[in-house]
């Protein structure tokens, strides 16, 4: 049994994000970054939380993460899967983005792989809210058509 979480991250962030806030995010994005001149370098024990790419091992689809610049705002997607030990860093950066997020609602969402509900990252202006998910009852639940 592994101990992994379906991450999946789908925010604007503010068009003036700091240089700190956009390397750190560049930094999490790209797995070699550790070779910049980043002042990061020197934290032994960081892991870029966004860098895996390809087939996913446990949650299927793709593992992905991608940063683009917009006119009016940074555009962050990312879908990844996330070692429990590794929580409270995703953690911190889900709140690092909630920070810098342009507009409050849902960012994201953290799932435990066998699971089907997951619990959703929220941005209350500006403060990362965790929500957690239930089953809705039977006669009460909306299916798609």
């Amino acid at each position: 049994m592994s101990d992994v979480f379906a991450v999946d991250l789908a925010l604007d962030l503010s068009p003036n994000l700091p240089d700190a806030v956009l390397a750190h995010l560049r930094r999490h994005l790209e797995a070699d970054s550790a070779d910049d001149d980043s002042d990061e370098v020197d934290w032994p024990d960081f892991v870029p939380l966004l860098a895996d790419r390809g087939p996913a091992a446990h949650t299927g689809g793709l593992l992905t993460g991608d940063l683009h610049r917009g006119p009016h705002h940074w555009s962050l997607t990312a879908r990844q899967e996330i070692h429990a030990e590794l929580l409270p860093e995703l953690v911190a950066l889900a709140e690092m983005l909630a920070f810098n997020a342009r507009t409050d609602g849902v960012i994201g969402q953290v799932r435990f792989y066998e699971d089907e509900i997951p619990e959703l990252l929220v941005n209350r202006s500006g403060t990362l809210v965790k929500v957690p998910l239930r089953e809705a009852e039977q006669n009460a639940s909306r299916h798609l058509p």
